[in-house]
């Protein structure tokens, strides 16, 4: 009987150990996720573009191919990629943080730029629209193939900002947290871009079905609010890119010991930050940091966009034509 306690005492001590690291790898994934606002945002922007011009009934079934398309990419690629270079290569996190930050920043520059009228076509990838398709099942596919291919850029930044969040540790614990940030924000992003491209049903349908004339206002007013939500969305997401892009580069310049640049703007934001009442102080700082970061990741997303539009998207293009 004592031996069967001692048992159940170790058990029990086993499933504490268990619960304390599920907990360490959800609260690790979390904060890892978080540092990657910017893509998060622009991917749940971005995706519902690719279910434009098909049937209502088509739209859940594409998204949910390109969620297990976005699952491969991280879970399949991305994860063995990141704990190589954290194992292998460390010292090249950075450097390829930077890169996907800078990235980050010719896209939000050049959405910017287009909505100016000053130049700027969109996302290397994004869906041509008013194409009238000869087979609809055939240009589904290749609308799914697109948002994958596209989903794997905004993933590999996703993975490589989480993997330098998250502190050091074992390797196991390293790959748990990983995966746990790629299921969650797969999840978060996929499940909220379904719940964006059914909103207009769902308020038709209230609009036209509902049994109390409260029900049927609120459908218009969803109706009538997805086109407008849409674009503050996508306006977010910009900031949130050229915010989140701009702070990569900035960090990744002190690491490599460059580091007067972040520097002045911490001293310019302390000293914005202590211009106001204490109450306010730390907000107030906060957001004179994002500012500054967010207008320096305008300023390098420009400069980079005539190497994006010139260099690099013919070049990804030409390399995934055939894909």
């Amino acid at each position: 009987m004592s031996g069967l306690l001692a048992l159940l005492d170790d058990v029990a001590a086993i499933a504490k150990v268990a619960a304390a690291s599920v907990d360490d790898v959800i609260g690790q994934a979390t904060k890892a996720g978080a540092k990657a606002a910017g893509a998060v945002i622009d991917d749940a922007a971005v995706t519902p573009k690719y279910v434009q011009g098909f049937k209502a009934e088509r739209e859940l079934p594409i998204i949910w191919r390109i969620t297990k398309g976005s699952l491969k990419n991280k879970l399949v690629f991305l994860l063995p990629a990141g704990l190589a270079l954290s194992a292998f290569a460390p010292w090249a996190i950075t450097p390829l943080l930077m890169v996907g930050g800078a990235y980050l920043c010719f896209e939000g520059a050049e959405k910017v730029a287009h909505s100016l009228g000053i130049g700027g076509h969109g996302h290397m990838d994004h869906p041509k629209a008013d194409v009238e398709p000869v087979d609809p099942a055939h240009l589904e596919e290749e609308k799914a193939k697109g948002a994958i291919k596209t989903d794997f850029i905004l993933s590999a930044e996703i993975m490589t900002i989480a993997l330098a969040a998250i502190p050091v540790s074992n390797f196991w614990m390293e790959a748990a947290t990983l995966a746990a940030v790629a299921i969650m924000i797969t999840v978060a992003v996929y499940g909220s871009v379904a719940l964006i491209v059914k909103a207009d049903d769902v308020g038709l349908a209230m609009a036209n079905g509902g049994r109390l004339g409260l029900t049927r206002k609120l459908g218009q007013g969803i109706v009538k609010a997805m086109p407008g939500f849409l674009r503050i969305l996508t306006v977010v997401g910009t900031a949130a890119m050229l915010w989140v892009g701009g702070s990569i580069i900035i960090h990744g310049m002190e690491v490599l010991g460059f580091g007067w640049l972040g520097h002045h703007i911490h001293d310019w934001a302390y000293v914005v930050g202590h211009a106001v009442p204490e109450r306010f102080t730390a907000a107030v700082e906060w957001m004179a940091k994002a500012t500054m970061d967010g207008i320096f990741g305008v300023a390098l997303g420009l400069v980079l966009i005539p190497i994006g539009e010139n260099i690099v998207t013919p070049a990804w293009r030409a390399v995934f034509a055939r894909g």
